[in-house]
């Protein structure tokens, strides 16, 4: 891609957020490019989110499953930054008029108490620099159509990072193992989807230290205060005004939030 390119890229992008208008693949105008470019465009997309006065306040990851993994043809996850803007607070609803086709996935949260940074972190450090876990519910939402992308779109759309709750409860980690909680999630009362811990790369701390050790490749790490989103334990969910949406993980607790 040439500078004109990544401008053009960039702007269809935010240009897409501000309009809540899809638009089509990037690969499609601008041809195929690779993961460490996908990156680069991401980082500006997210300077766009702080040029208009957000901040970035966590992370997420996806692709964590090896299920999802194949289905890409990749063999490792992807990640994306969550900005204050996307902070959905306790008892407020997801407004969906807000987002182009919002989706939803349960998971489990992290709280980070201790900078995390380096190409050597493993889940132990992870675990021992993090704070707290809760649920989440994470809120996707592609900008483009149908969720119709490759893996450099997706990644140069922030992962389609859109918006998160978060669960009320703090929950210390020591004795936990997060490999064998269980997590539920339901719409309108009615369970749609089960897994445990272990869907996220076998530990979900294990996601965090992959993604820890994938930021030192570009010099960066994360930082004390900062909310991790360790990635999907279940499939994603298409989600309508009227919705009410609850993802429950064991020991953890509950998280909820009404679709208006």
């Amino acid at each position: 891609m040439t500078i004109l390119d990544q401008d053009a890229a960039v702007a269809r992008l935010t240009t897409a957020v501000r309009e809540r208008t899809a638009t089509t693949p990037l690969t499609d105008d601008y041809g195929p490019f690779d993961i460490p470019t996908a990156y680069d465009l991401q980082a500006l997309v997210i300077a766009d989110r702080i040029d208009q006065g957000h901040r970035v306040i966590g992370a997420k990851l996806g692709l964590t499953s090896e299920a999802k993994q194949k289905q890409m043809k990749v063999n490792e996850p992807l990640y994306g930054w969550l900005t204050s803007d996307m902070r959905i607070e306790p008892g407020a609803a997801l407004v969906i008029d807000q987002f182009i086709q919002p989706r939803v996935e349960a998971e489990i949260a992290f709280l980070i108490g201790d900078d995390l940074e380096g190409d050597d972190i493993g889940a132990a450090d992870v675990l021992a620099a993090t704070a707290a876990v809760m649920p989440a519910i994470d809120v996707l939402d592609s900008r483009y159509a149908g969720y119709s992308f490759t893996l450099p779109d997706v990644v140069a759309d922030n992962s389609s990072s859109a918006g998160f709750i978060t669960g009320p409860t703090l929950v210390d980690p020591t004795g936990i193992d997060l490999r064998l909680v269980g997590v539920v999630l339901e719409v309108n009362g009615q369970v749609v989807a089960t897994a445990a811990g272990a869907a996220v790369l076998g530990h979900p701390a294990s996601a965090i230290a992959w993604l820890v050790r994938a930021l030192a490749r570009r010099g960066e790490g994360l930082e004390a205060g900062m909310t991790v989103l360790s990635g999907a334990c279940t499939a994603a969910f298409a989600v309508s005004p009227g919705d009410t949406v609850v993802a429950r993980v064991d020991r953890l607790g509950t998280v909820e939030v009404a679709c208006r």
